[in-house]
């Protein structure tokens, strides 16, 4: 299901495809090996409002046909940023595909910055800032990417800062993309009904003249994470309280086990043991979700979860209590069994969106791991025992090496 082709221009842009017959649709993008972890201290934020400022002018096209130029037949188009990646990626019926290459060609490679666009979207990056910091619930687990990773430039927020947001001006993108763009470090990905030769043949048409670009960037890497218990009083009626530490990097052996043991913890299900236990039993949550993030270096394991103020305590030692069963008790057969097939259905389910596919493909190149299709991935699951996922668990969730954020209501 997973396997790709992949074609390399002179300049080092790498082009992935992979042709469904079955689908009128075109998934297509930029994915670039850039994100929030390589600013400087200086350019907090400046990553992500990169993202914004694409669609905000080029050397041939103002932001309103850039807008409107999928739109108008109805595609669509979109761009998002992370702690590594930034992406630039559009969605089409097959006959518009030469019209979504060549627009995302112009905003990935073209774009102008121009001042006044700067101004007016600086305050609509602020609005956004203010929208997540009134909503507790996501508020929490960027303040507690801090509290894992500390001063490290995984901690700090993609959105940046009001402070450095409001300093930015056309130069320090310009010398942003100047530092980071590496024509070896970007993919373009596409996933349709389209043969591997018509993309290729546009791929030489739009993106043959762009120069080869070589960036000497070099992330600082993780190793110093250091257990927290943060207590933050904020203007709020329900608690949030974030649980969790630093994690295994994408190639680690053990990433797929430890997957496994998030996702039976709090993953989507609503059979997972924390939602069993702390809102069908005890009643104490709506909602509480564990996650599992890796990143090339490293990673990140972390537990959300919102409930009354008086029952944080209670509510904390029930999550405890989940996490030292997992260490101290090995699956049963059982329950092993509908853990391995849960998985493995949302696996199955997640590879039938192939915009999720295209995106997928480009990471797995720019982080150099194998995407393995289904049934690689079936015996892996298949062939994790009982105590392969003991084992992982008292390694990654012991009490003590566990950090705790909490937001509770201003005291008064």
């Amino acid at each position: 299901m997973t396997e790709y082709e992949l074609y390399t221009l002179p300049n080092g842009i790498r082009i992935a495809h992979k042709q469904i017959t079955h689908s009128k649709v075109v998934h297509c993008g930029f994915i670039l090996d850039i994100g929030s972890r390589d600013e400087k201290p200086a350019q907090h934020g400046i990553a992500h409002f990169w993202e914004h400022m694409a669609f905000k002018g080029t050397k041939k096209r103002k932001a309103f046909h850039i807008i409107n130029r999928l739109d108008s037949v109805g595609g669509e188009l979109n761009a998002y940023t992370t702690k590594e990646k930034i992406c630039f990626y559009a969605s089409v019926l097959d006959r518009h595909f030469d019209n979504a290459f060549e627009l995302l060609t112009d905003i990935t490679f073209d774009s102008v910055f121009p001042e006044k666009q700067i101004e007016r979207e600086r305050n609509v990056i602020l609005e956004e800032m203010s929208m997540y910091y009134d909503s507790p619930e996501d508020a929490i687990q960027d303040d507690f990417d801090e509290v894992v990773f500390g001063k490290h430039p995984l901690g700090m927020n993609i959105l940046g800062t009001s402070e450095s947001i409001r300093r930015f001006h056309r130069e320090d993108f310009k010398n942003f993309v100047q530092e980071n763009l590496d024509t070896g470090k970007l993919v373009f990905s596409c996933v349709g009904n389209l043969p591997m030769k018509k993309v290729i043949r546009l791929a030489e048409k739009y993106l043959k003249d762009i120069p080869a670009q070589h960036s000497n960037r070099k992330r600082k890497s993780f190793n110093k994470y250091v257990p927290k218990q943060v207590k933050v009083e904020r203007t709020l009626t329900q608690a949030q309280c974030a649980i969790g530490r630093d994690a295994y990097p994408v190639q680690h052996h053990d990433s797929l086990t430890f997957f496994m043991l998030t996702n039976l913890l709090g993953g989507p299900s609503m059979n997972t043991r924390l939602n069993m236990a702390l809102r069908e039993k005890h009643g104490l949550v709506y909602a509480v979700d564990a996650e599992y993030q890796s990143y090339t270096d490293t990673g990140m394991f972390s537990i959300y979860f919102g409930t009354e103020p008086r029952q944080l305590e209670k509510a904390t030692a029930y999550v405890m209590k989940e996490l030292k069963r997992l260490r101290e008790v090995p699956l049963g057969s059982m329950q092993l069994h509908r853990t391995k097939e849960q998985l493995m259905g949302q696996l199955a389910m997640n590879s039938e969106n192939n915009q999720s596919l295209m995106l997928a493909m480009a990471r797995s190149i720019l982080d150099d791991y194998e995407m393995e299709p289904l049934e690689r991935l079936y015996e892996k699951i298949g062939a994790t025992d009982a105590k392969k996922i003991q084992a992982v668990a008292r390694e990654m969730l012991q009490e003590k090496d566990l950090s705790v954020l909490s937001f509770v209501p201003k005291a008064g």
